[in-house]
């Protein structure tokens, strides 16, 4: 098979296996449910955690089938909850090259998604310092819009901000200047933690000066401050706009935020929500999203 020798696929199969084995269904938040005859999850469990078809997962098992993207390798990683480590293994067993932290295939640590998995009755994701998201909740995606499946500088949602109009329809007109204000002042601080040679803000930086004139007008303020928590209006294109607010749970290296909405006091943001909980998740199975697509299911904010 063409990118991994034959040993690589076997153990590739062993390895996924035994790290199926040791997660419980609770752990992921499935329910164990009656007649479970196998230790830890079953097979079509993890495919469906990683997006991934039963049958391509089990051909992976029986060290078979075609050699899985890093995408793919990300969602069983996190589908598996796998250490950081474990992770690492895992691509080097597929023959693709470890990801660099911080970009869309970032590794999430696994005790940051046991807290997204419990948070089912709230929109919540997990982003990147830059942006970048790695994992929603079904609430989230009906919310916002699927934004996991962006690729390149694009999977950065101040880099889209900045260059593709339709990505503020996600916010009344009104609010765009502020929200362009917070989304530059939220990137200084996060490119002041960074080392000062780190490429991929680097690049993006210089890239959004050369493109957009509002970018570079808001980046010559020097205005800097970590997004911390926030009020948003965000326009559902169903339900309307949803006042709510926006709190942050930073990870210890600030690289990774957990990102969560609640209804904001005073407004019919709560029933909204219930809502969406409805109407929006319908909306989200209906679309049917994929994984390889490059906009959003519904939007591209």
């Amino acid at each position: 098979m063409e990118g991994m020798s034959a040993v690589k696929y076997a153990e590739l199969g062993a390895f996924l296996r035994s790290r199926r084995e040791r997660i419980r269904p609770s752990d992921v938040g499935l329910a164990a449910g009656p007649r479970r005859r196998v230790p830890g999850l079953r097979r079509e469990e993890v495919a469906q955690l990683a997006g991934a078809s039963v049958d391509y997962y089990n051909e992976l098992e029986r060290g078979a089938g075609s050699q899985p993207s890093e995408q793919m390798i990300a969602a069983l990683a996190r589908a598996l909850r796998l250490s950081a480590d474990e992770r690492d293994y895992l691509y080097r067993l597929a023959d693709r090259p470890v990801p660099v932290q911080g970009g869309a295939a970032s590794h999430v640590h696994p005790g940051m998604l046991d807290l997204l998995g419990r948070m089912t009755s709230t929109p919540a994701q997990v982003i990147t310092d830059l942006h970048i998201t790695l994992v929603q909740n079904p609430l989230a995606v009906a919310l916002v819009g699927d934004q996991s499946g962006f690729r390149g500088p694009r999977a950065s949602f101040v880099h889209r901000w900045f260059t593709e109009p339709d990505t503020r329809l996600l916010y009344p007109e009104a609010d765009h200047e502020s929200q362009s204000r917070a989304l530059v002042a939220d990137l200084r601080a996060a490119a002041a933690r960074r080392d000062a040679k780190d490429a991929e803000v680097g690049s993006m930086i210089r890239t959004l000066l050369a493109v957009s004139p509002e970018f570079a007008a808001l980046w010559a303020d020097h205005d800097v401050a970590f997004r911390r928590d926030d009020r948003k209006r965000i326009v559902h294109p169903t339900i309307g706009v949803i006042e709510v607010n926006c709190l942050n749970l930073f990870s210890e290296d600030g690289r990774q935020r957990l990102l969560w909405f609640t209804p904001a006091v005073g407004t019919e943001s709560a029933g909204l929500l219930e809502l969406l909980g409805v109407v929006g998740t319908q909306e989200v199975v209906s679309a049917a999203p994929t994984r390889t697509g490059g906009r959003s299911s519904r939007r591209s904010g």
